[in-house]
């Protein structure tokens, strides 16, 4: 099988040899553009075209190329195709008086982007047709965190939103709660890894008393259609920083402490006096409960009755 490069030596000697000039009898046309997925398929479809003066013609060579590289990435000639990795004819049965000249990449990536050119040489005469492929590539679920880890009352904090794995460059957009857009205070910055795609990141400033409950991150593709947001709300982790001064915050502490102090101290007086009438009332219960005991007169011990002190 001849190498590219040997088939696009012939292919020039055909053209020559063919008078090297476009004609009205035949016609390769394409698609103007074609949006291809990464790491999908993409069909780049081109025809020929006959004019009403030829009924049947012999395709002698097919030439595919890419605008700025050197070699054809698909060529046909004497019967065989010499293909670049990653390339392929679209119909499997495929012949040279078929009609569709379409070519199939088989796994789209970023560095197919770009326009191509299908050239036709019959026995009839020569066209070229040109198409573009135009690559894109959906950013993944945007993921949202704060700076602390829990936003703190009158203090400044950040949200950052991040996502990855799309094409070409997008853009990131902050709206909050009521839909009005923050992306003025933030600052995106977009790296483009090894291959090709891109990672967008955004840091939105929150200013100390200008929270709100809820944040849009919102994701937007070179097109400018939204593709997907989330939702961040940091309501729920704030905290009372060490700046609030609330004198009602230490009020309603002491309030609570000097009611307890006065109800202990009401109680312990109460106990103190309810020991004291206690103490008392064994030297009385004797003379409350016999009443017949207490003298009256004087009793002589010796004689053992009352003696009339006064008569």
């Amino acid at each position: 099988m001849a190498s590219i490069g040997t088939c696009l030596f012939l292919f020039a000697v055909i053209c020559v040899a063919a008078g090297n000039s476009k004609n009205d009898f035949v016609t390769v046309n394409c698609d103007a553009e074609i949006v291809g997925m990464v790491g999908h398929q993409s069909l780049l479809n081109c025809s020929l075209q006959l004019s009403a003066e030829v009924s049947d013609v012999n395709i002698r060579v097919v030439r595919w190329s890419k605008k700025g590289r050197k070699l054809p990435v698909m060529v046909y000639y004497e019967g065989k195709w010499n293909k670049a990795p990653g390339y392929d004819v679209a119909e499997s049965s495929w012949n040279e008086k078929s009609s569709n000249l379409s070519m199939l990449i088989t796994s789209t990536s970023v560095t197919d982007d770009g326009e191509y050119t299908c050239t036709v040489v019959t026995d009839s005469g020569r066209s070229e047709g040109s198409t573009s492929l135009r690559v894109r590539a959906k950013y993944s679920p945007p993921e949202v965190h704060s700076i602390p880890e829990k936003i703190i009352e009158n203090q400044d904090s950040s949200l950052i939103c991040e996502t990855g794995g799309g094409y070409p460059e997008g853009k990131i957009r902050w709206l909050d709660v009521h839909d009005k857009d923050w992306t003025a205070s933030s600052e995106m910055e977009a790296k483009q890894t090894d291959d090709g795609l891109f990672q967008l990141s955004s840091k939105l400033l929150l200013k100390r008393g200008s929270t709100f409950d809820e944040y849009k991150c919102v994701v937007y593709n070179a097109r400018g259609s939204k593709e997907m947001e989330v939702t961040f709300k940091p309501s729920p982790e704030k905290q009372k920083g060490p700046e609030t001064h609330n004198p009602t915050h230490y009020v309603a502490p002491l309030v609570v402490i000097g009611s307890l102090a006065v109800g202990l101290l009401l109680l312990l007086v109460l106990c103190r006096r309810r020991q004291t009438q206690l103490a008392r009332r064994p030297s009385t219960r004797p003379l409350m409960n016999n009443p017949q005991e207490v003298p009256t007169q004087d009793y002589d011990v010796e004689k053992g009755d009352d003696q009339k002190t006064d008569q």
